[in-house]
């Protein structure tokens, strides 16, 4: 079978958290959901827009959206562990760019998975993409 891979960008991060994983994050096999994983990429996105004192409704004037993602496991999360989340920001066109996540298990010491979201710049009220801002340009 053949394996998707994401390598981490080897630049530094742009943003780092830490997300507990709480009860919800977990399935019935008694680890961490695969679902989860886009839970926790999707808050650390939220964490890094807000530090910029930006917004997913408003990043530097366009709002942004997510048009595709890719998730490799690589070992499981229990609850009570603390996940810490390095965000990169890797690939930007005209129109968007991508997210690297890279999830550590602090409490094992472990990596917990490599995750990336396709974004481009979106004007809700005309439902079109649109050219990356210049304020974003400017940062990255």
């Amino acid at each position: 079978m053949a394996r998707l891979r994401l390598n981490i960008p080897d630049k530094e991060e742009v943003y780092t958290t830490e997300i507990p994983l709480l009860v919800n994050f977990i399935n019935y096999g008694g680890h961490m959901g695969n679902d989860s994983v886009l839970t926790l990429c999707h808050e650390a996105r939220i964490r890094y827009l807000e530090s910029l004192g930006q917004s997913e409704l408003d990043l530097f004037g366009p709002g942004i959206i997510q048009v595709d993602s890719l998730i490799i496991y690589k070992s499981e999360g229990h609850r009570g562990d603390l996940i810490e989340l390095k965000l990169y920001i890797d690939d930007i066109s005209d129109y968007g760019f991508d997210l690297i996540y890279h999830l550590i298990n602090k409490t094992t010491g472990k990596e917990l998975a490599r995750a990336k979201t396709g974004i481009v710049f979106f004007d809700y009220s005309v439902k079109k993409m649109v050219k990356i801002p210049i304020g974003f340009g400017k940062l990255h």
